[in-house]
């Protein structure tokens, strides 16, 4: 454990700006040369055998999805996998709560991508009651040694926390609304979770704080500029990636 994360940093929220804007055009020349280039590192990750976790958390509405799609765009459809983290099911609630993560951790060689993830423990669970105080607070180190194992055995981790604020969320929401072809993205859940937005802030703060890793680090989008946060996501993937690949 303390091997695992022996360095700290402080991630807070309060810490990112608002005004990150890229234009369209800087967007598109960008995401051209950076897509090619995880393509590339993808095969790469397949020929040195490494497995690699992506885990996407944030705000609703903060574009998660559209980054993945952006992520994956180039990749071989054959060595990536995304999993949409909702709910547990009736089986999987009869588990410990990891279980069910630990049945979609990447083989050797392939991506494997959580929208949402085991972090739900220490976020919506938390702040929505559905685990007891004991229980989340405890996560924390359960969510670290099983990052820890996934490094041991040789993986990959990156871990993005898409930020936007609450003004641009409820733009977002609005948006959704009034659009036939997305207001099925939109529920009654999303307009109670505004609300606690404060909760959820704390409990996102406390989460960086516990789980940073050198190995398994997080990593914070400002997000109110879709284009600029896409683009952030697909560097900051090119670069570990080239690291851990030396």
């Amino acid at each position: 454990m303390k091997t695992f994360k022996s360095e700290s940093r402080t991630l807070h929220l309060s810490q990112l700006g608002k005004n990150q804007i890229l234009p369209p055009d800087e967007y598109q020349a960008k995401m051209k040369v950076l897509k090619n280039k995880i393509r590339d590192l993808t095969f790469l990750t397949k020929a040195k055998g490494k497995p690699v976790l992506f885990v996407f958390e944030g705000w609703d509405a903060a574009g998660k999805g559209g980054a993945i799609r952006r992520l994956t765009q180039e990749m071989d459809p054959r060595l990536f996998e995304v999993h949409n983290i909702a709910a547990p099911s009736s089986e999987e609630i009869q588990h410990h709560y990891l279980w069910r993560f630990w049945n979609r951790i990447p083989q050797k060689g392939h991506i494997g991508i959580f929208d949402r993830s085991h972090y739900g423990r220490v976020l919506v669970e938390r702040v929505e009651g559905f685990a007891s105080e004991s229980e989340w607070s405890r996560a924390y180190e359960e969510i670290l040694l099983f990052e820890e194992q996934l490094v041991s055995f040789g993986t990959i981790i990156v871990k993005f926390w898409l930020h936007i604020d609450s003004d641009e969320q409820l733009l977002r929401f609005e948006s959704r609304k009034n659009d036939p072809l997305k207001r099925w993205k939109l529920t009654d859940e999303d307009w109670r979770n505004r609300d606690k937005w404060a909760l959820y802030e704390e409990a996102a703060n406390q989460m960086f704080a516990k789980t940073d890793a050198p190995k398994a680090p997080w990593f914070l989008v400002p997000a109110n500029d879709k284009y600029f946060a896409r683009v952030m996501v697909l560097e900051t993937v090119v670069r570990r990636l080239e690291e851990e690949l030396e």
